[in-house]
């Protein structure tokens, strides 16, 4: 396998021209600081960004030697779900579940737990392959990171959360 030089920056979707290389990445692997990629055509790069990056597709990574390797979101199973979508959408949320919101129908990664628990809710739910491009964190960060309740609690037995 062929290397290409390091990347050590991202441009923007509609900053940067001219990609020869294209890699795609799904939803977790979008999030990144450092790691070790594969292009489409099979050449190695390794991305060393300063700080952890939250990529949704159409940007670049900017190789040392000036060349730009697209970021494309890749296929991956999800679960299209129709139905009451506001009373849906409240019940993923509640799981601190990315989610795709779009007009007619909610997009989640495949999970047969929340899948079961939708379909018990009156959803309709099919498998598909698709890009996943759930909606971003409330608080502008690109991802939900989890939820903090200002800190006045504690955590008893069973009960665990991640803190942003």
């Amino acid at each position: 396998m062929t290397d290409l030089p390091k990347a050590t920056r991202v441009a923007a979707k509609g900053q940067w021209q001219g990609a020869a290389e294209q890699v795609a990445l799904d939803y977790e692997g979008r999030f990144l600081r450092r790691k070790r990629l594969v292009t489409a055509s099979g050449a190695g790069f390794l991305v060393d960004l300063p700080e952890v990056t939250n990529l949704t597709g159409g940007e670049a990574f900017v190789l040392e030697d000036g060349c730009f390797v697209e970021v494309r979101p890749a296929l991956e199973p999800v679960l299209v779900i129709t139905g009451d979508l506001p009373r849906l959408a409240w019940h993923i949320g509640n799981r601190h579940t990315p989610c795709q919101i779009e007009k007619d129908r909610l997009v989640i990664r495949a999970d047969h737990v929340l899948e079961g628990m939708l379909r018990g809710l009156g959803a309709r739910v099919s498998a598909s392959v698709e890009p996943f491009q759930p909606e971003g964190g409330a608080y502008g960060m690109g991802r939900t990171m989890g939820h903090d309740h200002g800190h006045g609690h504690s955590h008893g037995p069973g009960q665990f959360h991640v803190h942003a």
